[in-house]
């Protein structure tokens, strides 16, 4: 979602109105020279100081901004459609793209090289550009854009210093599990294995200790793909409605995953398995303690979309349960001992 949020006063106050496209003249919708602070999502945004995207433009990037460069003074706005990924752009010494020429991919103070104040036009390979007049972001700006070459810079000319790309906002990524594909695999492992041999005629005590405590756990983790590009510290929900494979405890019903941090969780429970009381005569019994363990593996697509660009990528969610724990019993008749 790509939308810019405007307030009649500084620091969020005030009438507001939101916009998700282009509004060429804000009298028509009651909002004209008003706008004192506002706020960013998605895509940046130009704001003009005359109708019709002319005049003084000044651009925002995703963020919020409690005042406002041009304070009561913003007559249009428009959305930056542009592929903001590996932007480009080339300057000119002369007009009509002649003399020397720059070739730039980053943020580049022109003050530092040989190019400072001596540029007359320019060609937009690739994304959306602010040219300032002084260093550090300061004085006049021009956006420049793709496909919008501009041959001659008029009162701008010589006069460029700093030059920024515009960046896209924070990629929005939905995980959408895909269940139909999921994986399964279990296996019985016994943890504890209790034998006592009765050879008497009477029935005797199996153990005094009844009830016996274990430790159950499901964890669950996330792997990104090798070739991922989701960004360090991106959050994501992983959406788990209705998915049980516990006895004594589901899963969450949402995973969290930070990329960057760890992406894997453990919860444990104690559980309680009864034992028996007594052997019967001449008997041989065993007691198993089994935990079955059951790990599912379920690919999890993860389409994402920056600005007006959207890409999809997978991974994966793995939950590995071992809170299924019970006895197994086997009794053995025995000769009775003589002499």
């Amino acid at each position: 979602m790509n939308k810019i949020i405007v307030y009649e006063h500084p620091d969020f106050k005030g009438l507001r109105k939101e916009f998700a496209s282009d509004v060429s003249d804000l009298s028509k919708v009651s909002f004209d020279n008003c706008i004192s602070s506002l706020k960013v999502i998605g895509n940046p945004w130009v704001a003009y100081t005359d109708a019709n995207f002319a005049g003084e433009p000044t651009a925002y990037e995703e963020g919020e901004y409690a005042s406002v460069y041009y304070n009561d003074d913003i007559s249009s706005l428009e959305l930056v459609r542009e592929d903001l990924n590996n932007p480009q752009i080339t300057l000119y010494e002369d007009e009509n793209y002649q003399g020397r020429r720059l070739v730039l991919n980053t943020e580049t103070n022109l003050h530092y090289g040989t190019f400072n104040d001596t540029v007359s036009s320019h060609k937009v390979q690739k994304g959306a550009w602010v040219l300032y007049q002084h260093s550090d972001r300061g004085g006049y700006i021009q956006v420049a854009r793709a496909g919008r070459d501009v041959p001659k810079y008029e009162w701008f000319d010589n006069r460029l210093t700093h030059v920024h790309p515009l960046k896209a906002g924070k990629a929005t990524i939905k995980a959408e599990v895909e269940w139909d594909k999921k994986k399964e695999r279990a296996k019985s492992v016994i943890i504890e294995s209790i034998t006592v041999v009765n050879n008497g005629s009477e029935y005797q005590i199996f153990t005094t200790d009844v009830n016996r405590e274990y430790s159950g756990s499901v964890t669950e983790s996330f792997k990104f793909s090798d070739s991922t590009q989701i960004g360090f510290g991106t959050k994501l929900e992983v959406p788990l409605f209705g998915f049980n494979i516990g006895q004594s405890f589901n899963a969450s019903n949402t995973f969290t995953v930070e990329k960057g941090k760890s992406t894997t969780t453990t919860k444990t429970k104690s559980i309680r398995v009864s034992l028996p009381a007594r052997i019967p005569p001449h008997t041989k019994l065993t007691v198993n303690v089994v935990r079955k363990e059951v790990i599912v593996m379920v690919p999890v697509k993860l389409p994402s979309t920056t600005g007006f660009l959207s890409e999809v990528e997978y991974g994966e969610y793995v939950c590995e349960c071992g809170d299924s724990i019970n006895t197994e019993f086997k009794e053995e008749k025995i000769q009775p001992r003589t002499g």
